[in-house]
C-alpha cells in the first residue's frame, strides 16, 4: 500500500532529521509560561522580603525618629498636696461652769426666769404652779436651823415656787451663793427647813404635821423641797402622792438650775461663732 509523499509521520517519515516545529513551539510556549510564573512568584517573595526589611528598619530605627515617646506621668508622691491652716476650734462651753462661777452666771435671777412653766412636768406627772416668791433675806423663807445655816454661808437670794394637785402640794426653794463651796456646806449641814409657800387656792400646809423634805446642791445653788397633804394629815410611807410630788419637786429644781447653765452656755457659744 502506498501512502504517497511523506507518509503518516510527515515529510521524511519517522527517520527524517527534519524537526517537528509544532511540537517544539508547544514545548517552548510551555517553558515560557513556567518561566513567567517563576518570575512572578519570585518577584512577590522579593517584594515581601523588602517590605519586611523596611518595616523592621522603621521599627528598630525609631530611637530618635517619628513615633512619639511615652509620656512620664507624675507619681502620687510628686503630686502637690493640699495644705490646711491649723485652726483650733474651742470646745463648747460647759453649762456647769455657768452655774458655778458668778462672773459667768449673769442671767437675771427671778421666779419667772427660774420657774417659768405654768406646770411642773416630770415624766407622766404634771402639777400646776400656784405661787412664787423671792427674797434677799434668806431667813425669811425658812424655819428652824436652816435660816442660820443659809445666812452663815452667805446666801444671796432665796426663790420659792409651790405646785399642787390631787390634795398634795410641794414648795421648791433655791438658795443662791457666791461659790460652789458655800452651797455644798449648806447641803452637808443637813438642816432642811424650807417654809411652805401658800397661794392661789392653796392654804397653809405642813403646819404642825409631819411632811417630807429634801435638800441637795449643784453648782453655786442649794435647793430644797417640802411636800405634804393639803388636808393637814401626816405624811407616812403610805402617802404615795405626797412622796411622789416631793421627789418630783427635787428633780424639777435640779433641772431648772441646770437649764439656766445650758441657756447661758448656748448664748456664749453663739457669740463665739
Amino acid at each position: 500500500m502506498s501512502f504517497g509523499n511523506g507518509g503518516p509521520f510527515g515529510p521524511g517519515g519517522p527517520d527524517s532529521s527534519t524537526p517537528d516545529w509544532d511540537a517544539l513551539a508547544d514545548e517552548s510556549e510551555a517553558r515560557g509560561r513556567r518561566r513567567r510564573w517563576l518570575l512572578i512568584g519570585g518577584g512577590a517573595l522579593a517584594t515581601a522580603a523588602v517590605a519586611g526589611i523596611v518595616a523592621t528598619a522603621v521599627i528598630t530605627s525609631n530611637k530618635g525618629g517619628d513615633l512619639p515617646r511615652p509620656v512620664t506621668l507624675p507619681t502620687e508622691s510628686a503630686a502637690p498636696k493640699p495644705s490646711f491652716s491649723e485652726v483650733s476650734v474651742p470646745p463648747p462651753p460647759n453649762p456647769r461652769d455657768y452655774i458655778t462661777d458668778p462672773k459667768k452666771d449673769t442671767a437675771a435671777l427671778t421666779p419667772a426666769g427660774l420657774f417659768p412653766d405654768q406646770n411642773m412636768v416630770l415624766g407622766k406627772n404634771s402639777y400646776p404652779r400656784r405661787s412664787t416668791a423671792v427674797t434677799d433675806d434668806c431667813t425669811a423663807g425658812t424655819y428652824g436651823a436652816l435660816g442660820s445655816v443659809l445666812k452663815h454661808n452667805g446666801c444671796k437670794k432665796l426663790l420659792r415656787a409651790t405646785y399642787a394637785k390631787d390634795g398634795v402640794a410641794v414648795t421648791v426653794g433655791v438658795a443662791v451663793f457666791d461659790s460652789k463651796a458655800a452651797a455644798f456646806k449648806v447641803k452637808a449641814a443637813g438642816k432642811p427647813g424650807l417654809a411652805p409657800l401658800p397661794g392661789d387656792g392653796i392654804g397653809s400646809f405642813c403646819q404642825g404635821s409631819p411632811c417630807t423634805t429634801y435638800a441637795n446642791a449643784t453648782g453655786r445653788y442649794a435647793y430644797f423641797t417640802i411636800a405634804g397633804n393639803l388636808d393637814g394629815s401626816a405624811v407616812t410611807n403610805a402617802s404615795t402622792k405626797a412622796l411622789q410630788i416631793g421627789r418630783d419637786g427635787g428633780q424639777y429644781a435640779f433641772h431648772r438650775i441646770w437649764q439656766r447653765g445650758t441657756d447661758q452656755a448656748a448664748k456664749a457659744a453663739r457669740a463665739q461663732s
